[in-house]
């Protein structure tokens, strides 16, 4: 159904006259009568009756009225809906419990006015051709992973590094440590499940455990970062990484830095050097959505006085 002659239909019954109507539309009253009679035809039934006084509603007329004006809403809803600086900012931030969630509650809060999409997207090929398709406006990533290089239409920035922690249950060796050196996690296990092959996060423990002699486990399922907490809790012999944006919900420990909780769980600072996961932000050139220039001064007001001093990075890294 052609949404002209429906909004010619809804024009002519609001004015009563096809001459008004036309005036309205800023066409001519000829084109007018052609579209109503167009419609007329796709209908099969007479919607106006022609008076003295212009034009009335038929029965049938009177019946179409209500559909028509919810026809031409659902068409400004649609259009809208995609239309740059109204439809929402769509961001990916690859997992609900990470630090480009916590990022984006923080824009969220601090921006409310800004309409904002989150959607979750596993592997960074999925993501870059979202964001080249314009499904998404940004995505955040550990770029570049080695032996892949992003599209020359696609931006990247680094906007934040997260300090890892080590977290361990109560009965682990390194339990009571106020902080422990990279050196000193050799001979531990370290635990991580869901380091899926291919992905930037295993690139990045890959080359974490190749430089430093680490034995980064990533074996079993992955059940979450419940089930993580709750096995590392119980099983002294075991130990993870856990970024500081990414924190569970512990409390302070008897040392700086060092977090616990009910369950007996350290999060023990990691020194000399600390590793740190650099999260990036990639968006596509020509995306004109006007929200990301926002996003884009936040992330540089959170990420304002990092100091790269005494952490590490694999070296495929963007720099900063």
């Amino acid at each position: 159904m052609d949404l002209e002659t429906v909004r010619t239909f809804v024009a002519v019954a609001d004015a009563g006259q096809f001459q008004e109507a036309a005036v309205e539309l800023a066409v001519t009253q000829q084109a007018v009568s052609k579209r109503v009679a167009g419609l007329e035809r796709t209908l099969g039934v007479r919607l106006f009756t022609r008076t003295p006084r212009g034009a009335e509603l038929t029965i049938d007329g009177q019946a179409f009225l209500p559909h028509a004006r919810e026809l031409l809403r659902v068409s400004e809803r649609a259009v809208a809906s995609v239309r740059t600086g109204r439809r929402p900012l769509r961001v990916d931030i690859i997992a609900s419990r990470g630090a480009a969630s916590g990022l984006m509650r923080g824009f969220h809060r601090t921006h409310p006015e800004v309409d904002l999409d989150v959607v979750m997207l596993l592997d960074i090929e999925t993501a870059v051709a979202a964001v080249r398709s314009g499904t998404i406006d940004a995505s955040f990533r550990a770029v570049a992973v080695p032996g892949r290089t992003l599209p020359e239409d696609i931006e990247s920035v680094r906007v934040l590094d997260e300090p890892l922690h080590l977290l361990t249950g109560a009965g682990h060796a390194l339990a009571g440590a106020r902080s422990v050196t990279v050196a000193g996690l050799v001979g531990h296990r370290i635990w991580m499940p869901g380091l899926v092959p291919g992905s930037e996060w295993a690139a990045y423990y890959d080359d974490l455990a190749a430089e430093f002699g680490l034995t980064i486990e990533a074996t079993g399922p992955n059940f979450g970062s419940d089930a993580l907490l709750d096995t590392v809790a119980d099983t002294p012999e075991l130990a993870t990484f856990m970024g500081v944006r990414t924190l569970p919900r512990l409390s302070p420990g008897d040392a700086p830095g060092v977090w616990r909780d009910e369950r007996g769980l350290r999060l023990i600072p990691v020194t000399d050097p600390t590793p740190v996961y650099p999260h990036s932000l990639l968006w596509h050139r020509d995306d004109p959505h006007p929200a990301l220039a926002t996003l884009h001064t936040y992330l540089a007001a959170a990420a304002a006085g990092h100091d790269a001093a005494g952490t590490w990075t694999p070296g495929w890294v963007l720099p900063r």
